[in-house]
């Protein structure tokens, strides 16, 4: 796995449309610009609108490299129904797909009976947009599981802080 990095993080692109009225404008007369950068990120991305389930079974194929990201365990603020069941169906997703998952989720004893069968490792890491008011954020554990082991392509993959 690449290191961990401390944020991932864009400065030069701004694509957000706000409510704030003190801030600048669309510029109608950069949006040809604008439309051509957007298209040049997003060229070769496949945009999906249906459950993750769905989603990770239609592009699975050997090749295919899956990273969920899910809702983490007994935490609030996401305002989504994620319930335990669907950590169940992800672990078994992973037993049968063909191609490499990696998930990240919070280190709690319930994902570690669920995803038992698969390497799996704890990583410190500092988001970016957490302590902003004190300019430095605290270290939190990421809890990294895997259907394949690093050391299977060769130290190409390391799981660094």
């Amino acid at each position: 796995m690449l290191p961990a990095a401390p944020c991932f993080r864009r400065q030069d692109y701004r694509a957000d449309f706000r409510t704030a009225t003190t801030g600048p404008a669309i510029n109608l007369l950069r949006i040809e610009k604008n439309l051509s950068a957007v298209w040049q990120r997003l060229h070769g991305i496949y945009v999906e609108n249906l459950p993750w389930l769905g989603c990770a079974e239609r592009y699975d194929r050997a090749h295919t490299f899956h990273y969920m990201d899910p809702p983490y365990w007994q935490t609030a603020g996401y305002g989504v129904d994620f319930p335990f069941e669907n950590y169940e169906r992800m672990a078994d997703f992973m037993r049968r797909c063909r191609g490499k998952v990696m998930v990240s989720i919070n280190d709690h004893p319930d994902i570690r009976r669920v995803f038992e069968a698969f390497h799996f490792e704890r990583v410190n890491i500092r988001y970016c947009n957490t302590n902003q008011r004190q300019g430095k954020a605290d270290l939190s554990g990421e809890f990294i599981i895997l259907n394949w082991t690093p050391s299977s392509f060769g130290g190409v993959f390391i799981l660094a802080v």
